[in-house]
């Protein structure tokens, strides 16, 4: 495998897509995800053998998607009724989670990715109002044009950016979020987080085989970024914590779990807790007063973080 078998950020879809394809054929599936190995195809599977601790991403892949149905199950108990899916890459929400019929889902992302994906699932029908763009989202005013016209037609609406933010760079993802602000009726956003130690042991450990497709959103604190440009955090789920409530542990090698083992156990009580909350996901709402216990947890892992 050469290092250059990713090109760009949309291959990351079938690496992702190929780890959801590999939950669901589990007699304990998590989830089951019946298209992904169809969308994902061999091309998944070349990326995630050529990947260093595969087991790592695939066990974050599983671990985040059950995260995320959870938050879109939240949001429509709500009353949301517009799911705006932004870089949706290889997704299949809209055909394998219990939607209501009534939801319009739009689907966002690149010509290429939307007519690979209609392609391979001309015959399929989802099982909400399922629309498709093709957009690519640094296209400030078509993007803006689009924001604008699906929230005129949505009453409640719930934007995702499933492993999208990570690629952006600050300033980018800082002109996303004002433009989601802007929308009245944007009213959750869901948003990955990585801790700084995190993205620097990733850039560590497949920095040259993702040269193409760097994670660049790396600001001081993440939680007070966000906060400065209207959003706050509703919740947040963390892997570690996410995956002891699922019963999903990582299913490490041995010389890994004994050398994991050993830097836990010397770790203080403080840093076992930052580790544990160094990736997950974020619900985030318009509004930029977070709770005092919220701005509190902020502050504190964003110092142990930076000390790693």
């Amino acid at each position: 495998m050469t290092d250059t078998l990713i090109e760009n950020v949309s291959d990351t879809a079938f690496w992702i897509a190929h780890y959801r394809a590999l939950e669901t054929q589990r007699a304990d599936a998590l989830f089951h995800d019946p298209l992904a190995g169809l969308l994902a195809g061999e091309r998944g599977k070349q990326i995630a053998n050529a990947m260093p601790k595969s087991f790592m991403t695939g066990w974050a892949v599983v671990i985040r998607t059950c995260i995320i149905d959870d938050y879109i199950r939240f949001a429509i108990a709500q009353g949301v009724d517009t799911v705006l899916n932004l870089g949706t890459g290889l997704d299949t929400r809209p055909y394998r989670l219990d939607l209501p019929r009534s939801l319009v889902w739009v689907e966002a992302d690149y010509p290429d990715m939307i007519e690979f994906k209609e392609k391979r699932l001309s015959s399929e029908k989802p099982r909400c109002q399922l629309e498709r763009v093709k957009l690519d989202l640094a296209n400030l005013s078509e993007r803006r044009q689009m924001f604008t016209s699906v929230n005129a037609r949505a009453k409640k609406m719930l934007v995702l950016t499933e492993g999208v933010v990570p690629y952006l760079s600050v300033e980018e993802v800082g002109s996303l979020a004002d433009d989601l602000k802007a929308l009245e009726h944007a009213c959750y956003w869901i948003v990955d987080y990585f801790s700084t130690w995190v993205i620097k042991y990733r850039q560590r450990l497949v920095g040259k085989k993702m040269q193409n497709a760097p994670f660049k959103f790396n600001p001081e604190n993440w939680f007070e970024f966000f906060a400065e440009h209207g959003w706050h955090c509703k919740e947040t789920r963390y892997l570690s914590e996410e995956a002891e409530r699922l019963h999903r542990p990582m299913q490490l090698p041995l010389l890994s779990k004994v050398i994991l083992s050993i830097r836990v156990g010397l770790a203080s009580k403080e840093r076992q807790a930052a580790f544990k909350r160094s990736a997950g996901y974020a619900m985030l709402e318009p509004g930029t007063t977070p709770a005092a216990g919220e701005k509190a947890t902020a502050v504190e892992l964003a110092r142990i973080s930076h000390q790693r």
